[in-house]
């Protein structure tokens, strides 16, 4: 069956898209729930590639009051007159930031366009008085009141978190702008902003006290991404496609799709949500693959991992409040925020009663992108073709059972620690292991408590039970013996697996396993 369907893969265009013919899901029902909410400002969160440009570019045609746009679309048949609004739209995604004339220099080139557009002579060279007249001149011009767009508004300070001059520069200069918000509130009809984060911490937002946060909220948890329902309704073709090419289902390929792309929940009672960069690459190649990993690399978030010292062990089973993820702070910089706002942690449950939201990695794409760009930030892979390859060898040997081959295989993974890792040698095999299990899917917990003690590390395989021990300039012996004296095997003799025991020594002078004793339980 060929698959005729056009898939705006990286489409940003609403007005391109639709005139392509392109595939397009319907979002604009959301547009009725902003409208008749009566909010002057909106700020909406998502990771990167979520389609939060394509969202607010829906918005500019919307309010231009190009209705041949949404011809079929619920939009369509809103009660709204289509009278065109002066729109004044803003994309920052275009620059890295790397300097202070940067962000400058994008505002200038946008005021200057919108200056000749409304006739406006700049009275100073002062962003923030050169923005407010273009929002009066708007007004004044077209009898209607102005809608400002802005997209990735934050990204100047997310490019920045590792730099304290430049973020600082960036955030001044973004409230000096977003400030004429509220001095212009006579002459805004809507303002709606995109970005990572709110920022609420850092004051960007600064006398702007009315700001409608639809981020966490429920009635807006689709407004990007792609739900079940939007798969059934929009990708049958496609999945009949893929699963004739790949001799399946296409119920099957949807449970490949599910374990793959979906998972993803930005409220309390969030339904699920399909990754909607992956899930269109995956209907126009008609193949399975990591797209959204691939398409940008989270050096950010290894950056600030590491600064932290934080155990991946409180990560990967992370516990916090909603307004613990919403804010990002450049001096006590939270990881947990920052990897659920980047996309690589969501919600997986809410208790009502306590109001603590439970985390989690949503799909076995963002494992993979564990795999492949954070781990080799916490072990080196000397000699190997990739990441992916030595550990897919390591763990071969460790569910072979064969602990010598894997102590081996982790000496050289941690071998060179660079001397500006800021976590403990011990930390850092801590976590690596933890991702190494939890990606290839075995069970592995660190500091596991039992009657008599707390050992340090714990894998489950289908035939062996790891018990590890590691000790900091001591030797493999004392590790060995704490395991033994301590009883640590004891709640898994009447288990049929095997038991490894492994006790460790970490060199502080080469900072790296200097030595180990292996024991099998009955030798």
């Amino acid at each position: 069956m060929a698959n005729k369907i056009k898939y705006p893969v990286g489409q940003q265009s609403f007005e391109m898209l639709r005139k392509r013919d392109c595939l397009y899901v319907d979002k604009t029902r959301f547009l009725e729930r902003l409208l008749n909410k009566g909010s002057q400002y909106y700020f909406l969160a998502r990771p990167r590639r979520f389609g939060k440009s394509l969202f607010l570019s829906m918005m500019k045609c919307f309010f231009e009051g190009r209705r041949e746009l949404f011809t079929g679309l619920y939009a369509d048949s809103m009660d709204w007159d289509w009278q065109p609004h002066p729109v004044l739209y803003l994309d920052l995604n275009q620059d890295s930031y790397g300097n202070h004339m940067t962000h400058t220099n994008v505002l200038k080139a946008r005021f200057e366009d919108w200056e000749k557009e409304y006739d406006l002579v700049p009275r100073s060279e002062e962003l923030s008085v050169r923005f407010s007249d273009i929002i009066k001149a708007a007004y004044e011009k077209t009898g209607k009141g102005v809608v400002i767009l802005v997209d990735e508004y934050d990204k100047p300070l997310v490019n920045n978190l590792h730099d304290e001059e430049l973020f600082v520069s960036f955030r001044e200069q973004l409230t000096t702008v977003y400030s004429n918000f509220k001095s212009s509130a006579e002459y805004i009809r809507l303002v709606f902003l995109t970005g990572v984060s709110r920022f609420a911490l850092l004051s960007v937002f600064s006398g702007l006290n009315n700001i409608t946060d639809i981020s966490f909220t429920d009635a807006y948890s689709g407004i990007c991404g792609i739900s079940e329902r939007e798969l059934v309704e929009n990708f049958q073709p496609g999945l009949s496609a893929i699963a004739e090419k790949h001799s399946k289902t296409p119920e099957q390929v949807r449970d490949d799709l599910k374990k793959r792309y979906d998972g993803y929940h930005f409220s309390k009672r969030s339904e699920d949500i399909y990754n909607p960069y992956s899930l269109l690459n995956v209907m126009e190649e008609m193949e399975f693959g990591n797209f959204w990993i691939k398409s940008g690399i989270p050096t950010l978030l290894a950056q600030q991992l590491k600064k932290s010292g934080m155990d991946l062990g409180e990560v990967f089973n992370a516990q916090c409040f909603i307004e613990d993820l919403a804010g990002l702070d450049f001096e006590t910089p939270r990881p947990i925020a920052l990897l659920y706002q980047t996309g690589y942690l969501t919600i997986k449950g809410y208790d009502p009663e306590s109001e603590v939201c439970t985390l989690g990695i949503p799909n076995n794409e963002v494992k993979a992108g564990f795999l492949n760009f954070l781990l080799p930030y916490y072990a080196n892979f000397h000699g190997e073709t990739s990441a992916r390859f030595s550990v897919f060898k390591f763990v071969r040997e460790f569910r072979s059972g064969d602990a010598e081959a894997v102590m081996q295989r982790l000496r050289s993974m941690f071998a060179s620690i660079p001397y500006d890792m800021e976590m403990q040698c011990e930390r850092n095999l801590h976590n690596a292991l933890l991702m190494l299990m939890m990606l290839v899917g075995m069970e592995v917990r660190t500091e596991l408590r039992t009657s008599s003690g707390r050992m340090d590390l714990f894998v489950k395989t289908d035939r062996y039970y790891y018990i590890i021990e590691l000790k900091l300039n001591g030797s493999p012996r004392q590790a060995l013996d704490q395991i033994n004296d301590r009883r640590y095997a004891l709640p898994f003799a009447t288990d049929n697996r095997e038991i490894i025991k492994i006790g460790v020594n970490f060199s502080s002078e080469s900072r790296t396993i200097d030595g180990w004793e292996i024991e099998r339980q009955g030798d």
